[in-house]
């Protein structure tokens, strides 16, 4: 049997290129689940503040790492070039993304 089930988080939000150095591509966590984020995962955040999750777009999942951004004054999510092309997503497409968080 796998590991329990985390907490669950449904959004649509747009997808965005960074803008520095490499071809990295994130969503942004809306603000207000972002903040049930954090009060649930206080305490446990990793290396940078990371918080680990199992993401899924449509047909495609995948484990990554949410990341705190001073920037965007949120998590980040990234996302997969793969992920990208398996679902024919790309900069400036609105996406919905399920987040389990891996408490």
């Amino acid at each position: 049997m796998g590991a329990p089930m985390g907490p669950r988080f449904t959004f649509t939000a747009e997808l965005w290129e960074y803008s520095g150095t490499g071809a990295w591509f994130f969503v942004s966590v809306p603000a207000d689940q972002a903040e049930d984020i954090r009060s649930l995962i206080d305490g446990r955040r990793r290396g940078f503040g990371s918080v680990k999750v199992t993401a899924a777009l449509n047909l495609s999942r995948w484990s990554t790492s949410l990341f705190p951004s001073n920037e965007v004054g949120t998590f980040i999510l990234p996302v997969k070039k793969a992920i990208r092309l398996a679902e024919g997503v790309g900069a400036g497409d609105p996406v919905t993304i399920v987040l389990e968080l891996l408490l």
